[in-house]
């Protein structure tokens, strides 16, 4: 699920929905976890929990502006 040559809506190259709601689930379960774990006195456990949902998140949002870049090049053909 990441930017496709798709049509959706009658966009080409739209951002499929998928992404968002696979970021919102990765921020649920760090969220849930992290509360879990400070209410158990487990803060250092619990910044762990936080830092590795964020490395999750930059990694899918890398992996989209790479792809915007590609769609960007292809469409002024700067390749």
């Amino acid at each position: 699920m990441r930017f496709t040559d798709t049509y959706f809506d009658g966009v080409k190259g739209s951002m499929d929905i998928g992404i968002l709601f696979k970021i919102a689930g990765i921020g649920l379960v760090v969220t849930v976890l992290c509360q879990i774990l400070k209410k158990s006195d487990r803060d250092d456990i619990a910044t762990l929990v936080s830092i590795v949902g964020l490395v999750l998140v930059l990694a899918v949002v890398v992996g989209m502006v790479g792809d915007l870049f590609t769609e960007i090049r292809t469409i002024f053909g700067l390749n």
